[in-house]
């Protein structure tokens, strides 16, 4: 198990604060503006609600790529990093 979440099981105040704080963070416009930016790439993408367990992960170049959600959330364990290079539109 992952330090992080060993201490919050053992440390069940320091939960409901963490807790609480995300609670209100996802209430943020920033926040929201994320969550609705992304589903509406999964959707675009055909993934969205279909059970795949893919995400559209934000890369460091400012691009999206499409991939397991588990490799997408461990990169902000400093795990892994994105290689997808941002698209230049015209």
């Amino acid at each position: 198990m992952a330090k992080t979440s060993d201490y919050y099981k053992k440390n069940p105040a320091a939960r409901k604060r963490r807790l609480k704080q995300q609670a209100k963070y996802n209430k943020t416009k920033k926040a929201k503006d994320k969550r609705v930016e992304l589903n509406r790439l999964n959707r675009q993408r055909g993934t969205y609600g279909n059970g795949d367990g893919k995400d559209v992960s934000h890369c460091e170049g400012g691009g999206t790529v499409l991939e397991k959600a588990s490799t997408n959330r461990a990169r902000n364990r400093d795990k892994l990093k994105c290689s997808a290079k941002k698209k230049k539109r015209k």
